[in-house]
């Protein structure tokens, strides 16, 4: 088996993962408590693409509107689509990024870090444009760790013997709106 094959056959877990956190998100209204953390915000905003089918029949929808008007994706997930890419903001403290996470390559685009400085407070210094990389880099790390942490719960999840019962809460949540 190669790579790409293996990449196919796993595509599912990311989406299931991604199903998982929007679902966990709303059981807290928008926070998910990640252990040793703390609460974060998960939203998912208004982009969201959902597939169906296989190989080269697999068609794609999106669905774009306010987070709470999502209906559209909400019915092709009762429909048996599967959540292929959203786009999510995270919020910790003081902090806010927003992200598009694809779903089956578990990779991010579009990252958009938190602003911790006006504009007209940006110095040319050399040491000052240094230290806005490194603390650019700092924030990146800290978006990837939040959502590295929520996959974590999510796998701890998805393997522990309480799994059929978050996956029967998960389907109602489905179900219901």
């Amino acid at each position: 088996m190669d790579l790409v094959d293996i990449i196919a056959e796993k595509r599912f877990l990311g989406q299931e993962f991604v199903t998982w956190l929007w679902f966990k998100s709303e059981e807290r209204g928008g926070a998910v408590d990640i252990p040793g953390i703390g609460d974060v915000m998960v939203v998912f905003e208004k982009h969201i693409l959902l597939e169906y089918g296989d190989g080269d029949s697999r068609e794609k929808v999106i669905c774009q509107g306010l987070q709470a008007e999502m209906s559209e994706a909400r019915t092709g997930l009762r429909m048996g689509k599967k959540l292929e890419q959203a786009r999510i903001m995270l919020g910790r403290g003081e902090y806010e990024w927003n992200l598009t996470l694809r779903a089956s390559m578990f990779d991010f685009k579009s990252v958009k870090t938190p602003k911790t400085m006006a504009t007209s407070e940006e110095s040319d210094d050399p040491a000052a444009v240094e230290g806005r990389i490194l603390e650019k880099i700092s924030l990146y790390e800290q978006a990837l760790h939040l959502v590295d942490e929520m996959f974590r719960m999510f796998l701890n999840s998805r393997l522990s013997d309480d799994w059929e019962n978050e996956l029967l809460r998960l389907r109602k949540w489905i179900k219901d709106k």
